[in-house]
């Protein structure tokens, strides 16, 4: 079962997610930021995995904490969901549209974070949420999960297609890597990820 529960106590958020890698894309999210929901909504939905957060945080000061503090919860979870990885196809990518916006994903579970974004929002905000947190949360996630992560923003000029965009990149593309090959093994010549 490839499943994990992880949970994460600071004196400024309290998260608790888990994740199921052979789901259906179900999603419940409720962090107390809408934007934040509806991009794991996304992740859930394009992955085809099974995610549940439930997070509380110090939102009065700002959105950072609990952002970034969900993605490190997640990369925990996805970490630890994939075990010794036996079996997986360890990469993943796409190219996905969102109107006038295409953004590139490329993902290595390989086990050695790199994070390279390449996403040029034009707004500072969507609404209430500040857009700069799109590249702390995928931080993140890459630095948690021990997983190297290309984004490459090619179009767009509208902030909110260009963030949806790359979600759904990075969850087809993190799909694509944690489905299971049929080959067995670890998908390394080093023999562990």
């Amino acid at each position: 079962m490839r499943k994990a529960a992880v949970e994460r106590k600071t004196k400024e958020t309290s998260i608790s997610l888990r994740v199921a890698l052979d789901g259906k894309g179900d999603c419940r999210a409720k962090t107390g930021v809408g934007f934040l929901d509806h991009m794991l909504d996304l992740l859930a939905r394009h992955a085809g995995l099974d995610l549940t957060a439930e997070a509380a945080g110090d939102l009065r000061v700002d959105d950072h904490h609990l952002v970034e503090d969900v993605g490190i919860v997640l990369g925990q979870a996805l970490k630890e969901a994939l075990g010794d990885k036996e079996g997986i196809t360890r990469y993943g990518w796409a190219v996905v549209p969102m109107d006038e916006s295409l953004v590139m994903c490329a993902v290595d579970l390989g086990g050695r974070p790199h994070l390279h974004y390449g996403l040029k929002l034009p707004a500072k905000r969507v609404r209430k949420f500040e857009t700069e947190l799109i590249e702390e949360f995928y931080r993140a996630v890459v630095n948690s999960a021990g997983m190297n992560l290309h984004l490459r923003q090619l179009t767009g000029r509208n902030t909110h297609h260009i963030i949806e965009a790359s979600f759904k990149a990075f969850a087809r593309a993190l799909g694509q890597a944690v489905s299971t090959s049929g080959r067995g093994g670890v998908p390394s010549t080093k023999g562990v990820l």
